[in-house]
């Protein structure tokens, strides 16, 4: 009952700056707290960064911090993730999902998107 489409994802050399949007419909967004996950080739899935339904509290993975930002606006039903000084090591599918509570374990989450690639490469 809960849609999830990601986007923004491609292709971008080391050193640079994607943000990622998860839009979602169904039911109401701003019940959820949201998170992003995301699968490099042949690895583990992997957790990045997590909001609560009202925006007010963040965490992240120790791996990102100081380069990747999570929001919400709620208004819009969207959840972004601000991807800063890229490296090639973050070239992976970038998956957001929707649970009842903020969690950096995967198997909180109810809902999951179809992924986008992220590609760092010169």
């Amino acid at each position: 009952q809960v849609q999830l489409v990601e986007s923004g994802g491609g292709l971008v050399q080391p050193g640079g700056s994607l943000r990622l949007s998860c839009a979602a419909s169904g039911r109401t967004f701003s019940s959820y707290a949201m998170g992003w996950f995301r699968q490099a080739a042949g690895k583990e899935r992997e957790f990045l960064a997590t909001i609560n339904w009202s925006g007010t509290g963040t965490s992240y993975a120790d791996s990102v911090k100081g380069r990747f930002t999570i929001s919400r606006d709620n208004a819009k039903n969207t959840v972004y993730l601000q991807l800063n000084s890229l490296r090639p090591e973050d070239t992976a599918v970038y998956y957001c999902a929707a649970g009842s509570r903020k969690s950096g374990y995967a198997s909180f989450y109810d809902y999951w998107g179809q992924g986008t690639q992220v590609t760092v490469s010169s």
